[in-house]
């Protein structure tokens, strides 16, 4: 990890929707990213110098609802525990400000959810399951 330092803060507009893309998350559109990041309750970023090549954060609510999303690190830094750094710092700031009521979700790519078990993540099925609409497809 020599070199990476882990910042209480989410990238810019910019930053954002080119780590989407280049970590294959689905690309949004700017006018969307925009809107999206206002509801940003806490993110944070990883630096290598003044390039951002790591991203997370919180959005929810403020009181009750919460989910983990854009989790996302470029793909030639991948394999460095950088995920583990993202989760961690994310997961820090839960347990030091949320309630003790908070719902905290996260939807889980496999095999990414093995990175979610460490932080106390678990699996919701059969009670619940996840589920989702993309508009317009």
């Amino acid at each position: 990890m020599s070199g990476y330092a882990v910042v209480s803060n989410f990238p810019e507009l910019g930053d954002y929707m080119r780590l989407r893309t280049i970590s294959g998350l689905t690309p949004f559109s700017e006018e969307a990213s925009r809107k999206g990041l206002k509801g940003t309750v806490f993110g944070v970023s990883i630096y290598l110098g003044d390039d951002v090549v790591g991203m997370g954060r919180i959005i929810g609510d403020g009181g009750c609802f919460f989910q983990i999303t854009d989790i996302a690190v470029d793909p030639t830094h991948q394999g460095k525990g950088l995920g583990k750094k993202i989760m961690g710092a994310l997961t820090d700031y839960i347990r030091q400000n949320l309630p003790a009521t908070a719902y905290v979700s996260l939807i889980a790519d496999v095999p990414a959810n093995r990175l979610y078990e460490q932080f106390g993540f678990k699996e919701t099925a059969p009670r619940s399951v996840g589920m989702a609409m993309i508009v317009g497809r």
